[in-house]
């Protein structure tokens, strides 16, 4: 795994793991320490594929983090990349992850309306989307252009919301865990199933499985991003306390 993160962010050695931290700060900046294995990868070489399992210890510094923060697998559905630098060539696409997820409350992260699911809290998380090709994405998103106007519009955001959650499936649960205490967390990701399980106590069986491949990736930042069913849209970065994530027994097969 490599790291990536902002100034004043590290990442230290503990016994047979990793603490994360990001420093104190303001919402003018945003803060960051991720630990992944795809850095250097264009998307079509992720290195997971199911069947995967995913097991380690966790704890964070505090229960209610601004940001978010959490492990597991994903595509790194926003990233963007232009090849420039020896960086892989990566376009934004639709997310597909399996992974333990904890969200601030200034958060919503769920894009179903007819059957709510949890967008904000401590997760247990599943995305899958269509495998659709970057280019026929951005072709879209050029075609697009003339439209955007209408997001400005409330009820555009809406609709645009409404049609994604019907285009990207999603099943979650949330976790009722005391997370500044050590627990041990698995995942299983497999061709047609993805469960969850907390001190060997399973808490999600879903029929869902992501579209692979997926790359590991263990993060805090102090970021936000909330897409309410109403067409509201926030981002941004929150003021943080110094904050740290900590993972032990990191195990993959």
């Amino acid at each position: 795994m490599e790291a990536r993160k902002t100034p004043g962010a590290s990442v230290e050695a503990i016994a047979n793991g990793f603490r994360l931290t990001i420093p104190a700060g303001d919402d003018r900046h945003y803060r960051l320490v991720q630990l992944d294995d795809y850095a250097k990868l264009s998307r079509r070489h992720f290195p997971a594929h199911p069947s995967r399992t995913l097991s380690l210890l966790a704890r964070a510094s505090a229960s209610s983090l601004p940001g978010t923060w959490g492990f597991g697998l994903w595509n790194d559905p926003f990233g963007l990349s232009l090849g420039f630098g020896g960086n892989p060539w990566r376009l934004p696409t639709l997310p597909n992850a399996v992974w333990f997820f904890h969200a601030s409350q200034e958060n919503y992260l769920s894009l179903q309306s007819r059957h709510p699911l949890p967008a904000n809290g401590f997760m247990a998380q599943v995305f899958r989307s269509p495998s659709l090709p970057p280019a026929l994405l951005a072709l879209a998103g050029i075609l697009a252009l003339p439209w955007l106007p209408l997001l400005a519009i409330r009820k555009s955001r809406a609709w645009l919301r409404a049609l994604l959650g019907r285009v990207v499936q999603e099943d979650s649960v949330r976790l009722e865990v005391d997370v500044t205490q050590w627990h041990r967390y698995r995942l299983e990701w497999g061709p047609r199933r993805c469960a969850f399980w907390v001190d060997d106590a399973l808490t999600l069986a879903s029929s869902l499985s992501p579209r692979p491949p997926l790359g590991l990736v263990i993060w805090i930042d102090n970021q936000y991003a909330a897409w309410r069913p109403d067409g509201t849209l926030r981002w941004g970065v929150s003021s943080n306390q110094a904050a740290w994530l900590e993972v032990s027994e990191i195990e993959t097969r």
